[in-house]
C-alpha cells in the first residue's frame, strides 16, 4: 500500500517513540509537582520548549504547547483579538482559503464579539498579493492571520512580504498557520508574531501541537485553571507529547534541505506524467510556489471520490482534500476561492508525499495508476 495522505497525518517516527517513551513510563510525573519525578518531567518539558523555539526562531518563553494545530490556531486568532478588544481593535484580516480552524475562529469572533473580518482575494493559484494586506489594514485592525502553505493545494504565501506590509501599515501582529509547512520550509526567518504547528504532520503523535507567540503580543487564554504554560493555556502538560513534538520537529528541520528538493523533483515528475496521460487533468495551486510534497488535480467530468476508490483498489491511498472536511459533499472552499467551478472542484484528488517521496520510477508508475483510475471511472 502506498500512503499519500501525509497532509492529513504521518506515521510516528521510531526516533520519536523512543524519545517520548520514558515520559510515559518511569518519568511520568506532573511537571507542576515539587518532587523528584515531577521536577524531571518539568525539566524535559522546558527542554522541549527550548528546542521547538529554536527551530521556529522564537524565544523559549514564547512557546505554548497545545493539543494540536487546530487549538494553536484558535488560541492565536481568538486569544490575540480578544486581548485587543479593550483597545478598540475589532478587525481581522485573513483569506477565504484558510484552514477551518482559522475561518471558524473569525466567525466566532464575529458572532459573539462583533469583530469584522476582511477576506483578502487570492488569484487562481491561491496566492495573496501582499499589497492587498497593506490596503486592508485599518486603525482598528487587531490581527492578520495567514496560512504559510495551503493544506489542500500546497500554495506557499510570501509571508515575509505580508509581515513587512503589516508592519509598515500598522504595525499589526501577523499569525502564521505553519501546520503544513513545518519540516518542508524554513520557519525561523518569517518574522511572524505567532506561528502554529502540529506534531502529527511531522512524525509525532496526534494530540500535540504548539503556538509560538512573541511575548510583546497580548494573548487572552482560552483555557483557564491552574495557570500552566505561563498562564496562557491551563491544564496538566503533555510532557511526552512535547518531547515527541520537539524531536520530530528537529529531525524534520535537520533533513529539510536535502529532503525538500528531492521530494519536489519527484512530485514534478509525477505532475508531468499525469498532465501528459490524462487530458482532463488540471493541476491546482501555484505551479512554482508550492510545497514539495503536495500535488492536487481536478479531473473534469469525473467523480473525484470514484477516482479515489479506484486508486485504493490499485494500492494507492490519497484524499479529496482536507481531512477536516471529510464526509462533506460541498466543493472545496479553497478551490472555489481560486475561481474553480463547483462541479469541477468536486472532482479534486490530492496526493501528499512524506519524506520518503517516490523513489526510482515511482513518479511515473504513480502517474500511470492515476491515468488507469481516471479511465476506469470515465468508462
Amino acid at each position: 500500500m502506498l500512503y499519500l495522505d501525509h497532509a492529513a497525518t504521518s506515521p510516528i517516527r521510531p526516533e520519536v517513540l523512543e524519545a517520548m517513551a520514558p515520559f510515559l513510563t518511569r518519568a511520568f510525573g506532573n511537571p507542576s509537582s515539587h518532587h523528584t519525578i515531577g521536577e524531571a518531567a518539568a525539566e524535559a518539558l522546558e527542554g522541549a520548549r527550548s528546542r521547538v523555539a529554536h527551530v521556529l526562531g522564537m524565544r523559549t518563553g514564547d512557546v505554548v504547547f497545545t493539543a494540536g494545530g487546530t487549538e494553536a490556531n484558535n488560541l492565536a486568532v481568538k486569544g490575540i483579538v480578544l486581548a485587543a478588544l479593550g483597545q478598540g481593535r475589532r478587525h481581522v484580516i485573513t483569506t477565504p482559503i484558510e484552514h477551518e480552524s482559522i475561518l471558524e475562529s473569525v466567525a466566532y469572533l464575529g458572532r459573539f464579539h462583533g469583530v469584522e473580518t476582511t477576506f483578502l482575494p487570492v488569484d487562481g493559484t491561491g496566492r495573496v498579493d501582499p499589497a492587498d494586506v497593506a490596503t486592508a489594514i485599518r486603525p482598528d485592525t487587531a490581527l492578520v492571520a495567514i496560512g504559510h502553505a495551503n493544506n489542500e493545494i500546497g500554495t506557499i504565501q510570501d509571508v515575509a512580504a505580508i509581515v513587512a506590509a503589516a508592519g509598515s501599515a500598522g504595525p499589526v501582529p501577523v499569525h502564521v498557520d505553519a501546520v503544513q509547512s513545518a519540516g518542508w520550509l524554513p520557519l525561523a526567518g518569517l518574522g511572524a508574531d505567532a506561528i502554529a504547528i502540529a506534531g502529527h504532520k511531522l512524525g509525532a503523535p496526534k494530540g500535540i501541537g504548539a503556538l509560538a507567540v512573541r511575548g510583546r503580543v497580548p494573548l487572552e487564554p482560552l483555557v483557564h485553571g491552574g495557570g500552566q504554560e505561563r498562564g496562557r493555556r491551563s491544564g496538566t502538560e503533555n510532557v511526552a507529547g512535547a518531547v515527541a513534538l520537539a524531536t520530530a520537529l528537529e529531525l524534520a528541520e535537520a533533513e529539510r534541505e536535502a529532503t525538500a528538493p528531492r521530494v519536489g523533483a519527484e512530485s514534478a515528475r509525477f505532475i508531468a506524467g499525469v498532465l501528459a496521460a490524462v487530458p482532463s487533468a488540471r493541476l491546482t495551486g501555484d505551479p512554482v510556489h508550492r510545497l514539495p510534497g503536495t500535488v492536487s488535480f481536478t479531473f473534469a467530468d469525473v467523480s473525484g471520490e470514484a477516482v479515489l476508490l479506484e486508486l485504493e483498489r490499485r494500492g494507492v491511498v490519497s484524499s479529496s482534500g482536507s481531512a477536516c472536511a471529510a464526509g462533506s459533499d460541498d466543493p472545496s472552499h479553497v478551490l472555489l476561492a481560486c475561481g474553480i467551478a463547483p462541479a469541477v472542484a468536486q472532482t479534486s484528488v490530492r496526493f501528499t508525499l512524506g519524506r520518503e517521496g517516490l523513489p526510482g520510477d515511482g513518479p511515473e508508475r504513480l502517474a500511470a495508476l492515476v491515468a488507469e483510475s481516471v479511465a476506469a471511472v470515465a468508462g
